[in-house]
């Protein structure tokens, strides 16, 4: 539609121009003495339409040719940006499509334009670190070591590779570098949980997850799993006494205390170093809170010397344990031990062949038949007693 118009347009000013030129009788003179040209008004016209057009088309073509380096510069430029963004993207698709060489060769290209340099560079590590070249994964980050801009993406690509390769020791030195530059968010803490860990610096490892836990940015059972680890290493470590063991259970938060492999590592440390007192307290505060038969176990090491108070006081508490448990195998057990232990002999019997009766794992009922010889051995009969001895033997074998 709009072609068409310009047509009519066109046709309409050519008729109009060629009827107005025919009635015109106007003339140019031009005179220069001695010489004198005459010329018509529509030539004339006509001839300064062309010097017009003629001068226009010098000063476009000098325009042209001034500016023509320029314009082969932008052209270049813009060739090498077209190219090297091309290799960028051509990079990252490699990388994502897991073709680490074809990624590298690509972050080649792509660092040619100074722009894409710094990201280039983190893709040819990457590709590089996958492939196992770590030495051409560290030119590639020694290429941006000096460029501010692209710090933090260093350090935070330095530091989870680290991680990978197993190098804790310079990977939390990248992000020692990291924090005093007072860039701290939830992604370096994760990779720094993952390097504290496989220093083996529990520790910081509960800091963190902590920490992390503060931002729910750790999976519930990844952090329970790595307070495990940590509190493990923590109370099972041998180089401790009685009073370090003491001290490292203090700076314990309660919330943890009570947890049960926590309180079931911490009690197995306190029966090890003879603070049988000190266990027997922890056990049950975490009973009370969060029943666990490791627990029960740990509490059942924790026996009170015979004849004590606080053996008594134990037997008291599992009796009330009983009467909301009563197929607990792991606490007839416990009951039937501390029982023998104070020498009630049909207690004992009675707890200790329905730990037997209820028991559900070999252990159990090893267990169960070497407490029950014990007992009718300490009543002088011995035809029962080598029973259970027999009993205790053919299931320690199976």
């Amino acid at each position: 539609m709009r072609l068409f118009i310009w047509l009519v347009v066109m046709m309409a000013a050519a008729i109009g121009i060629a009827v107005t030129a025919r009635f015109n009788p106007g003339n140019v003179v031009l005179f220069y003495p001695p010489y004198r040209v005459d010329l018509s008004l529509n030539f004339f016209m006509v001839l300064l339409a062309a010097a017009f057009l003629l001068v226009h088309f010098l000063v476009r073509a000098f325009n042209a040719t001034v500016n023509m380096p320029k314009k082969v510069a932008a052209y270049r430029q813009h060739k090498r940006e077209r190219d090297g963004n091309k290799g960028l993207r051509d990079a990252l698709k490699a990388l994502f499509e897991g073709r680490f060489g074809h990624a590298e060769k690509a972050a080649l290209r792509a660092a040619e334009l100074p722009e894409n340099a710094g990201v280039a560079a983190l893709i040819g590590a990457r590709a590089a670190h996958r492939m196992r070249q770590q030495a051409r994964r560290d030119q590639w980050l020694a290429r941006i070591a000096s460029d501010n801009t692209m710090k933090t993406a260093r350090l935070m690509t330095v530091t989870e590779l680290l991680v990978d390769d197993h190098q804790p020791e310079a990977a939390l030195e990248a992000v020692r570098e990291l924090n005093a530059s007072g860039t701290r968010h939830i992604h370096a803490l994760q990779w720094s949980l993952k390097a504290e860990q496989q220093a083996k610096n529990w520790p910081e490892v509960l800091r963190l997850a902590r920490l992390l836990d503060k931002h729910k940015a750790l999976h519930p059972a990844l952090s329970a799993r790595l307070r495990e680890l940590a509190y493990d290493d923590l109370l099972s470590d041998n180089a401790h006494d009685a009073e370090s063991l003491q001290r490292v259970w203090s700076t314990i938060p309660s919330a943890d205390r009570i947890k049960p492999f926590v309180a079931c590592r911490a009690a197995t440390a306190l029966n090890a170093r003879g603070l049988h007192d000190e266990a027997r307290l922890v056990c049950e505060e975490a009973l009370a809170a969060n029943w666990d038969e490791r627990v029960v176990r740990a509490y059942r090491d924790a026996a009170a010397p015979a004849g004590s108070a606080a053996l008594l006081v134990q037997i008291e508490h599992c009796e009330g344990w009983v009467r909301e448990r009563p197929n607990d195998a792991e606490l007839a057990l416990t009951l039937g031990s501390l029982c023998l232990k104070q020498k009630l002999w049909g207690k004992a019997q009675r707890h200790l062949e329905q730990a037997l009766s209820d028991a559900s794992e070999p252990r159990m009922v090893r267990e169960s038949h070497l407490k029950l010889a014990q007992l009718h051995e300490a009543l002088s009969q011995p035809e029962d007693a080598a029973n259970h001895y027999r009993q205790c033997a053919l299931a320690t074998i199976l």
